[in-house]
């Protein structure tokens, strides 16, 4: 018996998930407590619907943080083909910042959900972003040689903790720049 083929995703089911995550990046960012109803309300959608793509709270920051993860895993390449590789690396530490402005409120729930990173399938795939920036910025002699990724890594990992509605962005501003002064050739 042949199985039936899946039916592709209609467009505007596909138009209400972006919105819905669109939305809810925006409304985590601003508050980890946003209401789903909320979410559902801003992204002109019932909350059925919402319900329908992300069943589960945590099921919506995860998918939230897989995107934003992938786009992160992705800009690296490209910031380094288009950019000075120090520029490269501070384009993408700001948007690894902006990120972490997201992830402040919900970290817990990712933390649980990836086994605290151990089973993060993204964990590999980051420390291959950033390995791509340290490399071309080792190779052209403005970053340092040999740096480990997961030692960088490890310091990006304090914009987690950093309260955007207490000036968040400006402190990480200051604590990429001492990052990236630190990786200086």
């Amino acid at each position: 018996m042949n199985a039936q083929p899946a039916k592709p995703t209609r467009r505007d089911a596909r138009d209400n998930r972006a919105r819905i995550l669109a939305v809810a990046r925006e409304e985590i960012a601003a508050s980890s407590t946003a209401s789903l109803t909320a979410i559902a309300k801003k992204a002109g959608v019932g909350i059925g619907t919402l319900y329908r793509h992300f069943p589960t709270r945590e099921a919506l920051i995860m998918e939230l943080y897989r995107n934003d993860l992938q786009h992160l895993i992705d800009l690296a390449p490209q910031l380094r083909d288009t950019h000075t590789p120090l520029t490269a690396l501070r384009l993408w530490f700001a948007e690894v910042a902006r990120y972490g402005r997201l992830k402040f409120g919900v970290a817990e729930v990712i933390h649980a959900a990836t086994g605290a990173g151990r089973e993060d399938e993204f964990y590999d795939p980051f420390l291959g972003a950033i390995g791509v920036l340290l490399d071309a910025g080792a190779a052209d002699g403005s970053l340092k040689a040999g740096v480990d990724p997961e030692d960088v890594l490890l310091q990006l990992s304090v914009l987690w903790r950093i309260d955007p509605a207490r000036d968040g962005e400006a402190r990480a501003e200051r604590i990429l720049g001492l990052i990236v002064d630190g990786l200086r050739a």
